[in-house]
């Protein structure tokens, strides 16, 4: 997983990309650990470019996220992204490798 830390790194990503995973990811919530693990997982069976963003180290970055997509920030939280858009999107325990998996189908 490729950290975002600007948001030029953030534009550059959708650019260079068709589609791609992002987590909004909080360095001292459990169900963030949690949720990165499901990522994580994902990643081992899909070659799809996951990107995760520290919220609390990189806030400009997830702020704009929320303003760029107009999706009401949460943490943990995931994207899927294609063409540019938010094709998916989820929080919290909704957070699942099966489900972001799913999304791409």
């Amino acid at each position: 997983m490729e950290q975002l830390t600007s948001i030029e790194d953030f534009k550059k990503a959708i650019e260079q990309h068709d589609e791609l995973v992002l987590l909004k990811h909080s360095l001292t919530c459990p169900i963030s650990r949690e949720t990165k693990g499901q990522i994580e997982e994902f990643q081992s069976f899909h070659d799809v470019p996951t990107y995760i963003i520290h919220i609390q180290d990189h806030r400009d970055v997830s702020n704009f996220v929320e303003e760029h997509f107009g999706i009401k920030h949460e943490s943990p939280q995931v994207f899927y992204i294609k063409n540019g858009e938010v094709d998916y999107h989820a929080s919290h325990w909704e957070i699942t490798s099966k489900k972001v998996e799913k999304a791409l189908q």
